[in-house]
């Protein structure tokens, strides 16, 4: 069986200090998704964690991009945000249902990103995994969990994930806990340390590292010299994979993605 597919790419597409440095300065701002589009392999859409969007807007999203291309969609944190989180049936039912559906094939993973101050309680995280379902209308969904408090650094979280199928999401932090363990059948990175000095936001050689990685995960493996938590990660045949520049030196960002995009190619 061949690797699994690599996307890569950015958070959200509006974002005014890319004009000139990855938009063209006299590109209409309603032709911006098409440009990533073209260039980038996946956005990660941010503005569902703030408020719902319109049905009509999924589809456009959808009719923008090539038929190869993935969004990710942060859920919102009316879903994530809460004391209890297997209190939160209603708000996770009307995230789904808000219309990304029509997004149909280009429908990546739902990212589940948690507080900071979130510490981890296997009983609650467990009741939480058990209301997130496995399939929107007739496609299967993906989770990933962004977990940003040291508790989760426990094999029991790893376990759990793993159970659920939920993949850990891997942050390039310089704050967070960085959890390599893979408990999917796909990866999920979130790269947050771009700097500006950099043309290419990271610098040649962590690139080069990035792409390395990638391309282990691609191929089911669990590459070296990352953080894991618990027992050996289960190898694969293949794995897909997903990668987003967020934060950080934001307007480097997109240079940062497409440089990746290059290497792995």
């Amino acid at each position: 069986m061949s690797a699994g597919r690599i996307h890569i790419g950015i958070g959200g597409w509006t974002f005014e200090p890319w004009r000139g440095t990855f938009y063209p300065e006299k590109l209409a701002q309603a032709k911006e998704l098409a440009f990533a589009g073209e260039r980038l392999t996946a956005i990660e859409i941010n503005a569902t964690y703030y408020s719902t969007q319109k049905p009509e807007s999924w589809q456009k999203w959808a009719d923008a991009v090539p038929g190869d291309f993935v969004f990710t969609v942060k859920a919102s944190r009316f879903c994530t945000n809460r004391r209890v989180l297997a209190e939160g049936a209603d708000s996770i039912a009307k995230f789904l249902g808000q219309g990304m559906a029509r997004l149909g094939d280009r429908l990546g993973p739902i990212l589940w990103q948690f507080m900071a101050t979130k510490k981890f309680d296997r009983e609650d995280m467990a009741a939480f995994l058990k209301l997130l379902p496995g399939k929107l209308g007739d496609r299967t969904l993906r989770h990933a969990l962004e977990v940003r408090h040291e508790s989760f650094v426990d094999p029991a979280f790893v376990d759990l994930a793993r159970d659920h199928g939920a993949a850990i999401v891997f942050a390039d932090h310089a704050e967070y806990p960085a959890i390599a363990d893979l408990t999917a059948d796909f990866a999920y990175a979130r790269l947050q340390q771009s700097e500006e000095q950099e043309s290419a936001g990271y610098a040649p050689a962590a690139l080069d590292r990035w792409a390395a990685v990638a391309k282990g995960w691609a191929a089911g493996e669990a590459p070296d010299g990352l953080h894991y938590v618990a027992t050996a990660s289960p190898k694969l045949a293949a794995r897909d994979v997903y990668i987003f520049f967020i934060s950080g030196a934001k307007v480097r960002n997109p240079a940062a993605a497409q440089a990746l995009i290059d290497r792995v190619s």
